[in-house]
């Protein structure tokens, strides 16, 4: 059965009919739309006649002279396009436009004298284009009835003057009249046309005096094109025309632009190349949407740019080429969104030395400027003493142009003044970032993609595989399957039913037509989804099982059904349904009942012994860019050309055939293509033989088909492929299925290439190359569209006079065979050379060696290492962000884990946190809404005055309320509290609130100011868990040791058990040490110290001392204050192992910072922790930078990669560099350091120091 009657729109651009037209066209008698534009055709097909309910029909660029006949039958089209013809006026007829239906006609570029007659009988039109033709009247009757229209193209005419009747034209949009001679015509109809929002009056011969200064009262108008006019100056009613979007006023003879220019606001585009302008106004810089700004063949020099350019923070192009430029003001280098400069053919001298941090510059020419010296690029300075290391200059100089700062003097320079209100801005957002991602992959991820060509297709292949090297036991590990390759994202997020079968071991979706018809022979999963009471997404899974289904197909039904609950993160149990023992809760999920069908539909994945099937065939290999084409030609000796090479493929054995002066390149890659195709589609048993011209073995011959009587006569191979031989330009055509039709519209091609990348897995596409036409199958397309496109390709195929050697492939999306991969550029081509070859060899391919060394340079980012350090936040400053944030607070209830289940804390323990435990804070926020301010004018009547303010206060604006759960998960605590609280308290609180409720997890010592704020610095970590009783090992209750200490700021204060022991004693802090007394009953009697430092500070004495005594308020407990040097020795010392000697300053605190080193960026990068770092922060796949004033120590995780170790080694080199200038009364020294293996001075350091956490 045809599919032809079943197609609804095809395309067939560039294919040739200018011999014959598919008969088979007639059987479309459904297709609505048809595109037949550069097909040859010289005059209207009759089969045309024949498609009665043909809406679209595009027949521009073809050799047409008239249109008779065929068209007037077509009563349901509605629009035609007939451009680049060779249409007269005696070749329309006047019965096309009595079509009722037509809306939209494009007759321009043709050889019309005249508006065709009978044109205004089609009172629907919309669209009218007739551009270049030769009328020179339009008649009087034509927008007398033509008033619908909205789009009118009369340009590249010989109108002198447009009727009065197009003031009728009301809803017109766009009205192009440009290049046509209207001198002496006024155009007092505009002020009519309040529709029109673009108006083109290019070359229409306008000056002052004819000028219409009725413009400024299109209230709609948003693009203007007077360009090619006689204008000295802009008439002001231009400037008054403030909906300007797009403005050209190229090719006039202005003088100057007025301040008028401001009142352009929306403005983003204005063209004033080829004029007379000495200056542009500096009015121009206050036009915040400018996007393109063309000044080219002007007269404008250094002056005449207004300094103020840096300002047009969206312009992205700017083209100043022809002027009498020396110098661009800087301020153009800090237009940050500038994509394309053009400054040549100008007088320039120099740049500023910014052009350089233009880092978003795509084009940039300055051709013509023969006294241009540019200044140096950053990585070129100082290039004799540069230290490169992996192709990066880590000498400092070079890294600190790269960030954007300039080379330091040798004299320490004065710090940056602080803007308080920007910090504090950044403290209100949050301290961190996220920070425990993936390690960055290493030497791939370093090379600069953003400069390749190729940089698309890199990215949609994902992050490169880690070159890292594995332990043995993870190369046993089987990958991941990544199941939204699978199930789409749309799958489970709307109610109704879902349903996927099992092909070769994958799921693969259904038709919904098809849902409820179930093979014997085949599995399949079955999705229900639907919503809950509380309207959130619910699912029920299934999957049916066959009772002819083989087993791997029934092992894949359920364990993809498993993985469909997991991706949906769904809490439902999988249900198994067999074949005749259906449940009543699956057979009520279809409509109508369930039907069995006999056999199978889909392929099992098990491997089956089939002979396979070759046909001969033979190729012409041919040059196509750095790759080959291999075109199909007749299977014949006649075929052969001593020019060239081709390819014999017999299935088994593939022959090459090189001609005596075929190119030794092409002959290289035909080798390379033929084993690549032994590999991937032959596994490797495909004999590849090189045949010679005069050398030919009788093998090769007899694959041909020639006998030894044929071959004692044959003459040698003669030249008759053309020199020019360019083969059919590929067609690719996307095969689109709906409610009983079928579409073929072509892909649209970038820059007129072949991607691979315009394969979209869930279509099925045809590349039609004329000798051969494939099906490619995406992964998830459907079975319907798949059937159909099998079908229409035959159809496709049959209309065409192809050659007898052409065949129809199916190709499966991931089992591309080589020749269809050949019709893509850029898709797995064969090497340009073969690098095992000498240096001299390669160079004669004309293989770009330098091209390809650059593409190997690689980026970094090492400006953080030059940043001045984040000063710590004042006292005052904290204390008014702590009572903003609790101001806002309305309510907060605390939760604890125990038991597997979340249960109230109780009161007294709010602020005390134990490092193996979990708990959840609900808070709930009112934070009102400022009203602005209303201040009277002067003169404004006092008593409208209270009106208005009465009148404000019946009416007040409700307080905004949020809702935020604050998950504290302690350093030892497992995963599993997080998974308890998102199956239990989460949903609850979700249900309470909704959409309002927001969810933030944070892990110890990384809590956010804000959270930090609701304790008010009385934020006390303990070790262990809450109801566990520590004892030592002689059975004993041990010595508890508190350490008070605030990292970057009062907010972050925390008081953190540390090990007790006296060498992390310091005299800049204050301590609180817990002596428990051996007691016969449970009194937990004791003695507790609070040491205050002799260098601390007062704040944290008084803090330390009220905490100590909310903490141990018990009457067993006796509370000491002791200052430093008055401890005494019976318990305090002997609670702390003896006297040692410890710090008695912290003066590392003021210059403690912490990098993280890493490639998880795709490239090498530094970036800096905050202040509030903590151990947790140094991260095993990574390398870290410590600095503590007086050392810099760099730790190396356990996993991180030699690279990583190399490049952070010169990065830490730099910083030490750059430390000696900002602070030569500090110089420091590089230690190295590793994991579990620090010492005292690193980690003191870090607040709470303990052992590092374990990862089960």
């Amino acid at each position: 059965m045809s599919v032809l009657p079943f197609v609804r729109g095809v395309d067939f651009t560039k294919n040739d009919f200018s011999a014959t037209f598919p008969s088979s066209m007639r059987q479309m008698s459904r297709v609505q739309w048809l595109t037949l534009d550069r097909t040859q055709l010289a005059e209207i097909p009759e089969e045309l006649g024949h498609l009665q309910k043909l809406e679209h029909l595009s027949l521009n660029h073809n050799r047409l002279e008239k249109i008779f006949g065929e068209l007037t039958e077509l009563a349901c089209l509605r629009s035609l396009d007939l451009r680049h013809n060779q249409l007269r006026n005696s070749g329309i007829p006047p019965e096309l436009f009595h079509l009722e239906e037509l809306t939209t006609l494009d007759l321009s570029h043709n050889k019309l004298k005249e508006v065709p007659e009978g044109l205004e009988r089609a009172k629907n039109l919309i669209v009218l284009n007739l551009s270049n033709n030769q009328i020179e009247t339009i008649p009087t009757p034509l927008f007398i009835h033509l008033t619908d229209l909205l789009f009118l193209d009369l340009s590249h005419n010989r109108l002198e003057t447009l009727p009065p009747q197009t003031r009728r034209l009301i809803n017109l949009k766009t009205l192009d009249l440009s290049h046509n001679p209207l001198e002496l015509f006024q155009l007092r109809q505009l002020p009519s046309l309040q529709s029109l929002e673009c108006l083109k009056m290019s070359g229409t011969q306008r000056t002052l005096l004819n000028f219409p200064t009725s413009l400024d009262s299109l209230a709609n108008l948003v693009e203007l094109d007077l360009s090619h006019n006689s204008l000295p100056k802009l008439p002001d009613c231009v400037y008054n025309v403030v909906t300007l979007v797009r403005l050209n006023l190229s090719d006039n003879e202005l003088g100057e632009l007025s301040a008028g220019v401001e009142l352009w606001q929306r403005l983003e585009s204005l063209n004033v190349s080829r004029n007379q302008l000495v200056a542009l106004p500096a009015a121009l810089c206050k036009l915040p949407k400018l996007r393109r700004l063309l000044v080219n063949d002007n007269r404008l020099n250094f002056e005449g740019i207004p300094s103020g350019i840096g300002k047009l923070g969206a312009l992205e192009v700017f083209s100043a080429a022809n002027n009498l430029l020396e110098m661009v003001p800087e301020g153009l280098c800090r237009c940050g969104a500038l994509k394309q400069l053009n400054l040549s053919c100008n007088r320039l001298i120099t740049l500023p030395d910014a052009i350089h941090l233009l880092e978003g510059l795509d084009q940039l020419d300055l051709r013509n400027n023969p006294e241009l010296v540019m200044p140096p690029k950053p990585s070129e300075a100082s290039k004799a003493t540069s230290l490169e290391f992996y192709n990066i200059d880590f000498s400092l100089q070079t890294q600190l142009r790269l960030a954007g700062a300039a080379v330091p003097p040798s004299m320490p320079a004065t710090a940056t003044p602080k803007d308080s209100t920007a910090r504090k801005i950044r403290l209100r957002r949050g301290p961190r970032s996220e920070g425990d991602q993936d390690a960055a992959k290493v030497l791939k991820g370093m090379k600069d993609v953003a400069k390749d060509k190729d940089n698309e297709l890199l990215l949609e292949d994902g992050k490169p595989e880690s070159l890292k090297p594995k332990r043995w036991d993870e190369s046993l590990e089987k990958p991941q399957l990544d199941y939204s390759k699978f199930f789409e994202k749309e799958d489970g997020q709307l109610p109704g039913l879902t349903i996927w079968e099992i092909e070769n071991f994958l799921p693969n979706k259904i038709e919904e037509v098809v849902h409820g018809k179930f093979y014997e022979g085949d599995c399949y999963i079955v999705l229900k989804t639907k919503f809950d009471d509380l309207g959130l997404l619910d699912w029920e899974i299934y999957f049916w099982i066959g009772n002819e289904a083989t087993l791997d197909k029934r092992a894949c039904a359920a364990i993809h059904a498993v993985n469909l609950r997991n991706f949906l993160g769904a809490r439902c149990r999988t249900v198994r349904e067999e074949q005749g023992d259906e449940s009543e809760e699956f057979l009520s999920l279809f409509e109508t009942e369930v039907i069995y069908i006999e056999g199978g539909r889909t392929a099992t994945g098990f491997y089956t012994i089939e002979e396979m099937i070759h046909i001969t065939r033979l190729y012409l290999v041919h040059a196509y860019g750095a790759t080959i084409h291999l075109e199909p030609v007749a299977p014949v000796a006649d075929s052969l050309d001593p020019r060239h090479a081709f390819v014999l493929d017999l299935g088994t054995h593939i022959y090459i055939w090189l001609g005596e002066r075929s190119k030794n390149t092409l002959n290289s890659k035909a080798r390379l293509m033929a084993e690549k195709i032994s590999k991937t589609e032959r596994k490797n048993k495909c004999e590849i033989q090189l045949e010679r011209q005069g050398e030919e073995s009788a093998e090769f011959w007899l694959g041909l088909e020639m006998s030894p009587e044929e071959l004692a006569v044959r003459e040698p191979p003669k030249e008759h492929v053309p020199e020019d031989y360019q083969p059919v330009q590929p067609r690719l055509y996307q095969v689109q299925l709906g409610m009983g039709y079928l579409e073929l519209p072509q892909v649209e091609l970038p820059q007129q290439k072949l991607c691979h990348t315009l394969l979209n897995s869930k279509h099925v596409y045809i590349l039609d190359c004329y000798t051969d036409l494939f099906v490619w199958f995406g992964k998830k397309s459907t079975r319907l569209v798949r059937a159909a496109a099998v079908k229409l390709s035959r159809e496709l195929f049959n209309m065409m006079d192809r050659p007898d050697y052409a065949l129809v492939m199916r190709v499966p999306e991931g089992n591309e065979m080589q020749i269809f991969r050949t019709k893509f550029a850029g898709w797995d081509e064969v090497m340009a050379v073969d690098f095992t070859r000498t240096a001299k060899s390669v160079a004669k391919t004309g293989a770009n060696l330098t091209q390809w060394a650059r593409q190997q340079e690689t980026r970094t980012d090492l400006a953080a290492l030059f940043m001045p350090r984040q000063s710590a936040m004042p006292l005052a400053e904290a204390e008014q962000l702590e009572e903003e944030w609790n101001y806002d607070l309305e309510m907060m209830e605390a939760f604890v884990l125990e038991n597997k289940k979340f249960v109230r804390l109780p009161e007294e323990e709010l602020g005390r946190f134990y490092t193996g435990e979990c708990y959840v804070f609900l808070c709930r926020y009112c934070i009102p809404i400022e009203e602005p301010e209303n201040v009277a004018e002067d003169g404004a009547n006092p008593a409208d005055e209270s009106k208005s303010s009465a009148a404000s206060g019946n009416n007040q604006p409700e307080d905004e309320i949020q809702c935020v759960v604050y998950f504290w998960q302690g350093r030892n605590a497992g995963n599993m509290g997080w998974l308890t609280f998102t199956f239990t308290l989460q949903k609850k609180f979700k249900a309470m609130f909704g959409e309002e409720l927001e969810v933030v997890r944070i892990f110890q010592q990384q809590e956010n100011l804000k959270f930090m704020s609701h304790f008010k610095r009385k934020f006390i970590i303990h070790t262990g868990k809450r109801k566990d009783k520590a004892l030592t090992a002689k059975g004993k209750a041990p010595v508890e040791f508190f350490h008070l200490r605030s990292n970057g700021g009062a907010l972050t204060t925390r008081l953190i058990q540390i090990n007790p022991d006296a060498v992390h004693l310091n005299s800049a802090f204050c301590y609180i040490l817990h002596v428990p007394f051996e007691t016969e009953d449970e009194s937990q009697s004791g003695i507790v110290y609070v040491w205050i430092g002799s260098k601390s500070c007062n704040e944290e004495a008084k803090l330390v001392q009220d905490i100590a005594e909310q903490m141990f308020n018990s009457p067993w407990v006796s509370l000491q204050i002791l200052n430093e040097g008055d401890e005494p020795e019976n318990f305090f010392w002997v609670a702390l192992g003896g006297r040692k000697p410890y710090d008695t300053d912290a003066e590392y605190m003021d210059y403690t910072r912490l990098f993280r080193c890493s490639n998880e960026r795709g490239y090498y990068t530094v970036a800096e922790k905050c202040a509030d770092f903590c151990q947790d922060d140094l991260a095993d796949d990574d390398i870290m930078i410590l600095d503590n004033g007086e050392h810099v120590f760099l730790w190396m995780g356990p996993r991180c990669s030699e690279v990583e170790v190399k490049l952070a080694y010169k990065s830490a080199q730099v910083y030490i560099q750059h430390m000696r200038i900002k602070q030569p009364e500090r110089p420091r020294k590089l230690f190295l350091t590793m994991k579990n293996k620090e010492s005292r001075r690193f980690t003191k350091c870090f607040h709470g120091w303990s052992a590092f956490k374990v990862y089960l």
